[in-house]
């Protein structure tokens, strides 16, 4: 039987960027809500961007990760630059 007085989970979000080109190094940036791994100098240098960007947006809406909705965060992204591929 279910616990009334149980709490609901805390939602939890986080960013994740991989960068699958390489120049030979190992880069590894981290926050508080996200992690980005691998790339270029150059690649990882604009994932880190982006997602000082996304970070910059929510705190200006005065809101975590975790608390937009996929079609807030999809607005976010577009307007930092970031697109989903189109489906084949």
């Amino acid at each position: 039987m279910a616990n009334p007085k149980r709490k609901k989970p805390k939602r939890k979000a986080m960013l994740l960027g991989v960068g699958l080109d390489s120049d030979g190094h190992k880069r590894v940036t981290t926050g508080p809500n996200f992690a980005l791994v691998g790339g270029s100098e150059e690649t990882h240098e604009v994932m880190t961007e982006k997602v000082i960007k996304i970070n910059e947006k929510l705190a200006a809406k005065g809101k975590q990760l975790e608390q937009v909705s996929h079609e807030e965060f999809d607005d976010i992204a577009q307007s930092v630059g970031l697109t989903r591929p189109k489906p084949e």
